[in-house]
């Protein structure tokens, strides 16, 4: 049995694990962030019997943050369906961050943009019992006790959501880090230099561009595919970009190569994930909306910024 104390010696663990599954549940920093406090503030709202009854707090406090995901997930969904152009998750610097808990060290891929958008074509049950049974290991008599459903019905939406997982996730060969960082800066300075031939000599043919405006900020709203036409957007929008006085910085974002790009007065105005394998870029994923942005930090006005035409 447990008490309080156990909790309160363990709390940067238990938060970082919990931020982990509600992060990868939901897609956003802000809302997983709210959702692990309510779970803490549900676990010390228990009377001593209550606590002492309670076999495991990070199975328990998991359970908390489950249910409270798979809620979260059921209000938004039509809202995510009404979104404006493209989808994307909230992006996640993990650089200098401690993310996940050592047990979940070999699952860094799950916190990829591409694994977490493919999450996002599973039913809420579906996308917890995946994650909690292929990402954090947990038994299925285990996940049936946190969610409230048969350990036959858990296995059976496990095998639902693999199949969905593993018909739309697209496998590359993965390469060192070292490699992808080398690949993300002369990717990102072909980029600033409006280098078309570089940026074609760096995608693989059957390369993608996701933008996430929605609609709040200028970004495709759908698309755009195709090493070429790729290549030729993005130069499009490093000359811009250049002309307007944005800097970049590359960094590490969702476990990924990225960039978060400034405006002159240090604001954030989009940050850009690349998806790499041996041969080349295959996906990058830039992320305008304002509101995806602000736990990042000030967040700056790219419509205004293109309106005056000057350097901010």
């Amino acid at each position: 049995m447990v008490n309080r104390s156990m909790a309160d010696g363990a709390y940067p663990t238990l938060q970082r694990m919990l931020f982990s599954v509600a992060y990868r549940m939901l897609g956003s920093v802000a809302e997983a962030e709210d959702i692990v406090q309510e779970a803490f503030v549900r676990f010390y709202a228990l009377d001593a019997d209550r606590v002492r009854d309670i076999e495991s707090v990070p199975a328990y406090l998991t359970a908390v943050v489950t249910r409270l995901s798979i809620d979260y997930l059921r209000s938004a969904r039509a809202r995510r369906e009404q979104y404006v152009g493209t989808w994307l998750p909230e992006p996640l610097v993990t650089e200098h961050s401690v993310v996940d808990g050592a047990r979940y060290v070999e699952q860094l891929d799950s916190l990829s943009i591409a694994f977490l958008v493919v999450l996002e074509r599973l039913s809420p049950l579906e996308r917890a019992v995946f994650l909690l049974h292929d990402i954090f290991d947990y038994s299925y008599p285990e996940i049936s006790r946190m969610i409230g459903k048969s350990a036959t019905y858990c296995r059976q939406l496990a095998v639902r959501a693999r199949r969905h997982v593993q018909a739309s996730g697209r496998r590359r060969t993965k390469i060192s880090q070292n490699e992808q960082e080398r690949l993300a800066r002369r990717f990102f300075a072909a980029v600033g230099d409006g280098d078309v031939a570089a940026l074609v000599d760096l995608l693989v043919m059957d390369a993608a561009a996701y933008g996430d405006g929605g609609g709040q900020a200028p970004a495709a709203r759908i698309p755009i595919c195709g090493r070429d036409r790729v290549a030729a957007f993005l130069a499009s929008l490093g000359r811009t970009a250049r002309r307007l006085g944005v800097r970049y910085r590359v960094t590490e974002i969702n476990r990924q190569p990225g960039a978060l790009f400034f405006n002159r007065s240090g604001q954030l105005l989009s940050v850009a994930i690349l998806d790499i394998g041996e041969n080349g870029v295959g996906a990058v994923y830039s992320i305008v909306n304002p509101d995806k942005l602000q736990h990042l930090g000030p967040v700056g006005d790219v419509r205004e910024l293109l309106r005056k035409g000057v350097p901010s």
